[in-house]
C-alpha cells in the first residue's frame, strides 16, 4: 500500500509507532510551540492569533492529520479544519453555545432524545482531533475523558425504559478513542435491549487517525450486527491510502460506512470538489449520506455558506451522477428543529390530474396521475400496528385531519 507522506518533522519515527492509534492520540499537537516546531513557516503573528484562539478553544492534530496539511497553501482544506484561526475570536449575530439544544432535549447526562424511535448517546468527550468547525464546542475536549461508568449505566437505563427506542447513536467526543474493553461494554448492553434493532457510530478516526481500525477493534464489532458507522470526509484529499485501508477493513467486516460532510467556506463549497468526494467516498465503499449546513455554533461563522451554496452542489450532482453519490442536503435547525432536508425545486407545477416537472437537464415534462386511486393504505397488518404510525407533525395531520399543529414562542439562549 502507497503511504502517505509525512511532515518533515515526524520523518524519523519509527513506522511500528506511527502505526499505532494510541501514539498518535498520546503524540498530538496541542499547544503553539508544537506547532510551530512542526510547521516553522507559520509567522509570529499568525501563532498570536493561534494562542489568544487556545484560551478559548483547545486544539489537537494528530501527527498522521498534520502530514496531509500543505502549509504553504492558504487555501489548504486540511488546514483549514485543523489550525486554529484568528476568525474564531468572533462572535456571529446568532450564534449560540448550544445551537441544536441538545442539552435541551436530554433525558440523561449526554443523552438527547429528540426523534421518535432514537437517541443520541454520547460516551467520551475525547476526539482524536479537535475539528475547528465543530458543533459541539461547548463539550469536546473539555475533558480528556470518556463518561464514566456511572454515567453509562444511567444512559442504558433510560434506554430500556423507552421501547420506542429502536436506534442508538453513539457519539462524542469520538467512541473509537475508547479502548476495545470499554467499547464493547456499551454494545454489548446496548444489543441486550430487545428493542433496540441497529447500533450507529459516529467517528472521524478512518480519517484523522486510520490506525484505530485496528483487525482486533473490527473482530469485535463485527459481533454487535446491525451495527452501522458513519465517516466524516469533508474533501476528496482526506482519502488518503491509509484512510481507505480502514473504510476497507470495515466494509470488509459486514459494517456499512455513510459519510457526512460539514459544506464549509474555503474547504468544500464548490460543486466540482463535492463531486470528486463523492466518487472518491463510492470507490472505497463508503456512501455518502449528509451534507450537513454549518451550524450556528459558536467561532465558526466564517466557514458558514448561504444555504443556496448547498442546493447548488445537490443541483451539480442530481442527474449528473449515480443516485449512490448524491448526498441528502440538510439543514440542522437551531432551537432543536432537527435535520430539514433540501434540494432544488423539480416540481414546477400541478393540477387535479397532471404534475410538471423538471430534470436535471432543465427538460420539463408532465406525468399524468391516475384518476381512479385505491390505496392499500389500511389493509396491511402493518397499517394496525402503532410501532409504525406518526405521532408527530403533518404526518400525524394526514391521518387525523381534525387537528391542527399551533406554533409556540420561545426564546433561545444564545449564550
Amino acid at each position: 500500500m502507497k503511504k502517505t507522506k509525512r511532515a518533515k518533522f515526524y520523518a524519523k519515527v519509527p513506522a511500528r509507532q506511527w502505526t499505532d492509534w494510541q501514539w498518535q492520540v498520546r503524540n498530538r499537537i496541542t499547544d503553539v510551540k508544537r506547532l510551530r516546531e512542526v510547521f516553522p513557516q507559520i509567522s509570529d503573528e499568525d501563532a498570536d492569533d493561534i494562542q489568544k484562539v487556545l484560551s478559548r478553544f483547545r486544539m489537537a492534530i494528530t501527527p498522521y492529520y498534520a502530514s496531509l496539511i500543505d502549509i504553504n497553501n492558504p487555501h489548504c482544506p486540511v488546514k483549514q479544519q485543523a489550525i486554529p484561526s484568528g476568525n474564531e475570536l468572533h462572535d456571529a449575530p446568532g450564534d449560540m453555545k448550544d445551537p441544536l439544544e441538545e442539552d435541551r432535549d436530554q433525558i440523561a447526562r449526554g443523552l438527547t432524545h429528540r426523534y421518535p424511535d432514537r437517541v443520541l448517546m454520547l460516551v467520551t468527550d475525547i476526539c482524536n482531533m479537535y475539528c475547528r468547525h465543530c458543533t459541539r464546542r461547548r463539550l469536546v475536549g473539555e475533558r480528556d475523558a470518556a463518561y464514566s461508568e456511572k454515567v453509562i449505566a444511567a444512559q442504558i437505563a433510560e434506554i430500556k425504559k423507552r421501547p420506542q427506542v429502536r436506534d442508538v447513536l453513539l457519539s462524542g467526543g469520538d467512541p473509537l478513542t475508547m479502548s476495545n474493553r470499554k467499547l464493547e461494554s456499551i454494545l454489548k448492553r446496548l444489543r441486550a435491549i430487545k428493542h433496540v434493532q441497529i447500533i450507529r457510530i459516529g467517528s472521524r478516526s478512518p480519517v484523522v487517525n486510520p490506525f484505530r481500525i485496528t483487525p482486533a477493534l473490527v473482530k469485535m464489532l463485527r459481533r454487535y450486527h446491525p451495527l452501522y458507522i458513519n465517516v466524516h470526509f469533508n474533501h476528496y484529499k482526506e482519502l488518503t491510502p491509509e484512510a481507505v485501508a480502514a473504510c476497507t477493513r470495515l466494509a470488509d467486516a459486514g459494517i456499512p460506512l455513510g459519510n457526512q460532510s460539514v459544506l464549509l467556506r474555503g474547504v468544500n463549497d464548490c460543486p466540482h470538489i463535492m463531486k470528486k468526494l463523492v466518487h472518491e467516498l463510492l470507490m472505497a465503499r463508503v456512501r455518502p449520506y449528509y451534507v450537513y449546513q454549518c451550524d450556528l455554533s459558536m467561532g465558526i461563522s466564517h466557514f458558514r455558506t448561504h444555504v443556496s451554496k448547498g442546493i447548488e452542489i445537490i443541483e451539480a450532482l442530481r442527474g449528473h451522477t449515480s443516485g449512490l453519490a448524491v448526498p441528502t442536503f440538510v439543514v440542522d435547525c437551531p432551537a432543536g428543529g432537527g435535520k430539514v432536508p433540501l434540494m432544488p425545486n423539480y416540481v414546477l407545477s400541478h393540477s387535479d390530474d397532471k404534475v410538471v416537472l423538471r430534470n436535471y437537464e432543465g427538460v420539463i415534462t408532465v406525468y399524468e396521475e391516475p384518476h381512479i386511486y385505491g390505496t392499500v393504505c389500511g389493509l396491511d397488518p402493518a397499517c394496525q400496528d402503532p410501532t409504525y404510525h406518526c405521532d408527530f407533525g403533518p404526518a400525524r395531520l394526514m391521518r387525523n385531519p381534525k387537528m391542527a399543529i399551533e406554533p409556540k414562542l420561545r426564546k433561545l439562549d444564545s449564550d
